[in-house]
């Protein structure tokens, strides 16, 4: 006899699931998460809204378009504003405004994830003292609302949102996920119900392909800033679960590389080549990620953006 587990938790949830469950020897099912089901949800990244070049503009456009596609929710990855890194609290505050006004546009729930530019006054050029009360990831928990990593789940999927930024002493920033936060993956993953999907989301990519095809130089950087630092760690901890995708951004390029039965999907940004035209041949735009009984597919939608600048970018 073949044995159904959806038909038989469907008897079970009408019947009693304790009672069926403990019925047929399978105890430790009776607090697990139902089956992996079948929704749509959008992922955008890198916005790097700003007064200038029309940004605020383009990204009412472009959340009009995510709105009005059914999906459950949207998943933010990263780079809200251009820029809180390296400016004072007016400038940072301002963009921030700006983002929070046009976000209202979406009319759904939505997940953040924490990018460079969203780290406050950290460079030294902007005059920011550390002592301030929203130096560094202070500002963007406060005004996004969100931790800078933590995990939810929805409809079977268990989604891990990680934080790929990481400041220096020396006040510049590092792509690396830190210590404390590998041991809180590693503790997350263990209640996940064994061969449950998992989609995983960071700003900086964990496995990318853009090195290797990007005119960049990168000789003289102090920190790896371009993909995270200590991906083998990172995966390390990935290993043994069921992870069927790793959401990215930061490159401003759409891209899937497969590795290990896990796609890792970078999304073309909203903002484009920084609101100059398409990135390397990536239009503005956004990636909508269906889900169907554990597989994944993903499509990359436009939504009609005109730079009033248009140049290159790298």
């Amino acid at each position: 006899m073949i044995f159904d587990r959806r038909k038989f938790l469907k008897i079970a949830a009408g019947a009693g699931a304790a009672a069926a469950i403990g019925a047929h020897g399978l105890s430790g099912w009776a607090e697990a998460e139902p089956a992996a089901e079948s929704f749509d949800f959008v992922f955008f990244t890198d916005t790097h809204i700003e007064p200038e070049l029309k940004a605020a503009q383009g990204c009412d456009a472009c959340f009009r378009k995510i709105a009005g596609i059914k999906s459950e929710f949207a998943i933010m990855g990263g780079d809200h504003v251009y820029d809180a890194l390296s400016v004072g609290n007016a400038r940072a505050k301002l963009v921030y405004d700006l983002y929070q006004r046009t976000e209202q546009q979406l009319q759904m729930k939505l997940h953040h994830a924490i990018g460079n530019h969203d780290v406050f006054g950290v460079e030294t050029k902007s005059g920011v003292s550390p002592s301030d009360p929203a130096y560094g990831k202070k500002m963007y928990e406060e005004r996004i609302g969100a931790k800078t990593y933590y995990s939810f789940d929805h409809r079977g999927y268990h989604f891990a949102v990680l934080d790929s930024i990481q400041p220096t002493a020396d006040r510049l920033w590092e792509a690396r996920i830190d210590g404390p936060q590998l041991s809180w993956l590693a503790a997350d993953l263990a209640k996940v119900r064994p061969g449950a999907p998992v989609i995983v989301v960071t700003h900086v990519p964990l496995v990318t392909a853009f090195p290797t095809y990007a005119t960049l130089d990168a000789r003289n950087a102090k920190y790896n800033t371009l993909t995270v630092a200590n991906t083998p760690q990172v995966l390390k901890v990935l290993e043994g679960h069921n992870v069927i995708a790793v959401l990215q951004g930061h490159t401003h390029v759409n891209e899937i590389v497969s590795y290990k039965n896990t796609q890792y999907i970078t999304s073309g940004a909203v903002c484009g080549n920084w609101w100059h035209g398409p990135r390397m041949g990536t239009p503005e735009g956004f990636t909508v990620v269906s889900l169907r009984e554990g597989k994944i597919s993903t499509r990359y939608e436009t939504y009609g953006f005109r730079s009033v600048d248009p140049r290159e970018k790298f």
